[in-house]
């Protein structure tokens, strides 16, 4: 956010010196930027939400290790009352706008729900397994958050309805079963996310599927996974690139979609490349990552470091997995390296040369609307 807030200081002091805007305005709209920046993200918001959570785990704790010697009657209106206790207090401090210390209460209360789920299907000799407690864990944090419009519920559910998506692919086993139906659920949980302005929860919902992808691949070892991951996300990049207000409209995560469309680019030419490693087919998608990466620091490259990073990140991890994996034929590999080395330097001096030119026709701009 540190870098929103400079680029938008920017932008504003530049139409202040073109005229388009007063000073009166320019103050206004580096205030209002400030403040949303501010209400985005805190540390002391963090802290209370984590401390919530421990707070959760060992009030269980406590009670799970005196469960026998508290009456069965005293336990459940015991767990009730922590979770009813929770949300209302919650809701109070909502409404006194002490917003920190009342999702911190709502977490208490959702771990305190999961925890009742396991402690009464104990004491009552329930029928079911740890996976349908997930499930019904999930779906009680995601009708709460529903309700309260709670954005870190939100990003429980994301995070308890993964967990059980992973629970069922390796309870057999890794790669005996991917339960087809998450990305289904992954859509009801991204509505909700919409719902509670929850950024966080929608960034979750892309790795947990991307995931999902990865397990399906396990499961049978069929290439349409990631092919289709590759292809999603080179779509979503380029949509992102060329329409990115629609698309943040739509998606309201800005820079974000395109960073995560990369590393689902990233992962879907990795899983592809882990596959045909012993086929004609490495070299060609060795060079397909490569363009990806360049191609992606070139569209988006300037207004998101996090792309930067991660395009940085993938290209030296590809270096890597091309060397290991082409260790037996070092001189292909070394004129593969130079040929690349060699496209990429002259992309790199036509590039400088384009900015340079860019500059000096905006700083010849500059100067002749100041004269």
């Amino acid at each position: 956010m540190a870098g929103y807030l400079e680029r938008v200081g920017r932008d504003i002091a530049r139409w202040r010196s073109a005229g388009l805007i007063d000073e009166a305005t320019a103050s206004a709209l580096v205030a209002d930027a400030a403040q949303h920046h501010r209400r985005g993200f805190s540390f002391g918001s963090v802290l209370a939400i984590l401390a919530a959570a421990l707070f959760g785990a060992a009030l269980l704790l406590l009670v799970a290790a005196n469960w026998e010697a508290i009456p069965r009657l005293v336990r459940v209106a015991g767990i009730f009352a922590v979770i009813l206790a929770s949300y209302i207090g919650g809701a109070i401090l909502k409404g006194r706008d002490h917003a920190a210390l009342a999702e911190g209460l709502w977490i208490v209360a959702a771990v305190a729900f999961g925890g009742g789920i396991a402690l009464i299907g104990q004491m009552y000799h329930l029928s079911g397994d740890e996976a349908d407690a997930l499930f019904v864990w999930a779906l009680g944090t995601a009708l709460a958050a529903a309700a309260l419009r709670s954005g870190p519920l939100t990003a429980g559910a994301v995070l308890l309805a993964g967990t059980w998506m992973v629970y069922i692919a390796v309870e057999g086993g890794l790669g005996t079963y991917v339960p087809r139906e998450y990305p289904l659920y992954a859509a009801v949980l991204w509505a909700l996310s919409l719902w509670t302005a929850s950024v966080s929860a929608r960034h979750l919902i892309l790795l947990s599927l991307m995931l999902f992808t990865s397990l399906l691949y396990l499961e049978d070892e069929v290439l349409v996974a990631p092919v289709l991951l590759v292809a999603a996300s080179a779509a979503a990049f380029v949509f992102a690139w060329l329409r990115p207000q629609l698309a943040d409209r739509l998606t309201g995560l800005g820079s974000g979609l395109a960073v995560e469309s990369l590393l689902g680019f990233i992962v879907g030419v990795w899983i592809l490349q882990a596959e045909l490693s012993d086929g004609p087919y490495f070299l060609l998608l060795a060079a397909v990552m490569f363009a990806g990466v360049v191609a992606a620091l070139l569209m988006a490259g300037r207004d998101s470091r996090a792309l930067r990073w991660l395009a940085y990140a993938g290209f030296i991890l590809e270096l890597g997995f091309v060397y290991l994996t082409l260790f037996d034929t070092m001189l292909d590999t070394a004129g593969f390296f130079f040929a690349a080395g060699i496209s990429l330097a002259i992309l790199a001096w036509f590039i400088s040369r384009i900015e340079k030119r860019l500059s000096e026709r905006e700083n010849a701009i500059g100067a002749g609307e100041g004269a």
